[in-house]
């Protein structure tokens, strides 16, 4: 069973804890800093609640505080959810600040804390489970699985994938949007495949002109054009024995298309300027953001090329369909720019995980890492806001009424006629509606999460994050 540590002076709080959560949990209990010491560094459990009024100080937090810092510093990656009276706010702060997971006011209500030690546990398993992903990859920890993270169906499959192709020496494409990592999954497949020892050669097919990138590719002989005042080796040679990678191999003009295929089939090139074949050992794995089937319908690309290409094709889901990884995505990057710049940063405000989780991420990953660099240079403090991250300091959320007398959950096209949108951005639009489905599925399922979470096809920690999301609670 997953291991909670509580830690409070208070036996009928610790009594009243343990009865709660026994059943879910492995309960370990402490009255002191020093019995709570012992229990954490035998147990290590993932999630511990901490009462900052211990023994000696009973009435202020230094012993509380002490011990969130020995936690923290022994392991890191511990959710710890600090008890607080309402008079302590301003301690519950301060160790949030420390690195505290979350804080909850007393009187304890098991419900609501219930739902507070869930998200924790999961997220801590997110965590978890992606380093253990990276261990059994033959990764190191500290880069993941070749710098690439997420726990989303659509992400396992991406590895499992990889973990398939990479021994196999045929073409691969990489599709997805800008931004989605399709350079580091390249890397990730020729660092676990026959060519690791050979060299990743990367070159972007649409940020060199037309004129250009065929030279680039395949080299030119001395005298090929003005200027060419020695014989240069093009990318391809540079890529024996290894791999060459083409990014935006979509944006490729129709003549170079012609010589690309012309190397796939028989594997030799010529240079710029000569008339020698060389023949050429290196594995292509190309990448585009383009829709490629729109793309050659409209002649922009050769079909023949594609089937050479795309013998195997992986596509990178984007970032805003990825649910929970941005979460896990923002922290990650949080600890690496925090150690990299120096700064003693611990999490993200409420209002700043809201924005990171709503926002519709354009530029995908680059662009949550991208800012998150931004926000720990910039931060004023251990806490990220969304003003750091270039977001406004308040996130509203639309609030919608709920009618309860339908027998069977509205589908997206009764949502859109039922409700108002005028003036609204898609994005409020989505949750508007997200909203009223949770609240409808609650009514239903008459408060029980299980049945609400199964109705809309959910997971129950999935289920208690969207009532989180949106400030709705369980009745």
């Amino acid at each position: 069973m997953k291991k909670l540590l509580i830690v409070d002076d208070n036996p009928e709080i610790r009594k009243q804890l343990k009865w709660g959560f026994g059943k879910e949990y492995r309960v370990l209990l402490a009255e002191s800093v020093d019995e709570a010491l012992k229990l954490f560094e035998h147990h290590t459990p993932d999630v511990v609640t901490l009462d900052l009024g211990l023994p000696p100080d009973i009435d202020g937090a230094s012993e509380g505080l002490r011990c969130l810092q020995i936690m923290l510093r022994s392991q890191p990656s511990t959710k710890v959810i600090v008890l607080s009276g309402n008079e302590e706010h301003t301690n519950a702060l301060t160790a949030v600040d420390m690195g505290a997971y979350d804080y909850y006011h007393k009187p304890i209500d098991l419900d609501e804390l219930k739902i507070i030690l869930a998200r924790a546990f999961h997220l801590a398993g997110l965590e978890e489970e992606n380093r253990r992903l990276q261990v059994s990859a033959g990764h190191d920890k500290e880069n993941g699985y070749s710098g690439i993270f997420g726990q989303c169906p659509q992400m396992q499959q991406v590895f499992a994938m990889i973990k398939k192709v990479a021994s196999i020496d045929v073409p691969i494409l990489i599709l997805g949007e800008s931004g989605t990592g399709k350079e580091v999954v390249a890397r990730a497949i020729h660092d676990r495949g026959i060519r690791k020892n050979g060299n990743v050669i990367a070159i972007n097919c649409g940020a060199i002109p037309e004129s250009l990138l065929e030279s680039e590719l395949f080299g030119h002989e001395k005298g090929a054009f003005t200027g060419a005042q020695s014989r240069v080796q093009g990318k391809v040679e540079y890529a024996e024995g290894g791999t060459l990678f083409l990014d935006e191999i979509g944006e490729m003009a129709p003549l170079l298309q012609v010589k690309l295929l012309r190397f796939l089939q028989e594997k030799v090139i010529q240079r710029v300027g000569g008339r020698e074949d060389i023949a050429v050992d290196t594995r292509i794995v190309a990448a585009t953001n383009v829709d490629i089937q729109k793309s050659i319908k409209a002649g922009k690309f050769r079909e023949d090329l594609y089937y050479r290409i795309g013998v195997i094709t992986i596509e990178l889901p984007p970032l805003r369909e990825r649910g929970e990884d941005i979460e896990l995505l923002a922290n990650i990057f949080l600890r690496r720019f925090g150690r990299e710049f120096g700064q003693k940063i611990r999490g993200y405000s409420e209002v700043a995980l809201k924005w990171l989780m709503t926002y519709d991420w354009p530029g995908n990953v680059r662009e949550l890492e991208n800012k998150i660099k931004r926000a720990v240079v910039m931060a004023e403090s251990p806490i990220i806001k969304a003003s750091d991250l270039g977001f406004e300091e308040k996130q509203e959320l639309v609030e919608s009424s709920c009618s309860s007398g339908e027998e069977k959950p509205p589908g997206a096209a009764d949502m859109v006629n039922e409700l108002s949108f005028a003036g609204m951005t898609l994005k409020d639009a989505r949750q508007q509606v997200e909203k009223k489905l949770l609240k409808q599925a609650m009514e239903r399922s008459q408060g029980n999460i299980l049945k609400a979470a199964e109705e809309l096809d959910v997971s129950r920690p999935t289920f208690y994050d969207l009532l989180k999301k949106h400030g709705l609670h369980q009745s």
